[in-house]
């Protein structure tokens, strides 16, 4: 079995946006008690995070955003920093030890103290722009990884595949004019934020480096498999990436109730071995995957360990 890591710190409980808000902590216990429940989490090797510095958050946010989470975040109660996005006492110190945590998963794979990781992560980040947060997102885990695989290891090309049923709206335009990393998403279309529409394909040296698949609602296992065979390997077959990101968001599972798509435990099962074999034939295995949306708590924990478990079988 391959060695996995296992990306997790109890502070990313301390991240709460009000009663009631689907974003919440219980999406991670419920991830953490069924891996415990099926015993795979003791088999995981365990990644501790610590917080992110912003020489590396800076990267891809601006300076004056990162300056702004850290004046407005709150000592009590809660500020809004969109319609849907809004920070506790607890928010910005989960935000950077989200982001950290991708960095020590990072560490681990091209130390070899593992082949892959997958990051128990939130605040999610797809959303969050280069300055401004939104959906749900704060920082951007995923757009901070890749530039981290680059400017601290040397790896020239980098594919981030987003499967959350919503665009990864901030990740496309950090990158949208750079070949150095693929974007590829596939997203219910129309629907939250409204990008990612199939002409959306980069820009200047970029172009044809974003590959958007909007979906139809309804679309499920079958259709998605589809999809992944025959668009995202051949493209990737064609980029040939020094590594791999997975946007790991389950809320295009046919329970979750904020998308209409059908995909169930095992649909993610098999995209997860595509990306897998794909990193094993041009990325030396390396897959890193960052949790993003999922709101049904039973089918994200169901989800996240069948995940897992496929990573583990490399």
């Amino acid at each position: 079995m391959a060695r996995t890591g296992f990306v997790y710190h109890a502070d990313y409980l301390g991240h709460d946006m009000g009663q009631g808000h689907p974003e919440s902590p219980k999406r991670l216990r419920a991830i953490i008690d069924r891996l415990e429940e099926t015993g795979l989490l003791p088999t995981l090797v365990r990644i501790d995070p610590t917080p992110a510095t912003d020489d590396w958050i800076t990267q891809v946010h601006t300076h004056a955003y990162v300056q702004t989470l850290r004046a407005r975040a709150p000592h009590h109660g809660y500020v809004s920093l969109d319609s849907d996005t809004a920070m506790g006492p607890g928010s910005l110190n989960a935000a950077y030890l989200a982001a950290g945590g991708v960095l020590a998963a990072i560490d681990a794979i091209m130390d070899k103290r593992v082949e892959n990781a997958f990051c128990a992560v939130r605040p999610p980040g797809h959303h969050a722009e280069a300055n401004h947060a939104m959906g749900f997102c704060l920082i951007n885990n995923v757009a901070v990884a890749a530039r981290y695989f680059q400017k601290r290891y040397g790896l020239e090309r980098i594919a981030i595949v987003d499967w959350d049923v919503h665009h990864g709206n901030g990740t496309q335009h950090m990158f949208y004019k750079d070949p150095s990393v693929f974007f590829f998403s596939t997203h219910q279309y129309p629907w939250y934020p409204g990008t990612g529409g199939a002409d959306e394909r980069g820009d200047g040296k970029g172009e044809g480096y974003t590959l958007n698949v909007p979906c139809s609602a309804g679309m499920g296992d079958r259709e998605y498999l589809d999809v992944f065979n025959r668009i995202l390997r051949p493209a990737l077959t064609m980029y040939q990436p020094d590594a791999i990101i997975i946007s790991a968001g389950f809320d295009a599972h046919t329970d979750d109730p904020l998308a209409g798509m059908n995909l169930t435990a095992d649909g993610y099962q098999a995209l997860t071995r595509v990306v897998q074999e794909l990193a094993g034939e041009h990325a030396g295995g390396r897959v890193l995957s960052c949790l993003e949306g999922g709101y049904n708590l039973a089918a994200l924990a169901a989800s996240v360990e069948g995940h897992i478990r496929v990573l583990h079988e490399a």
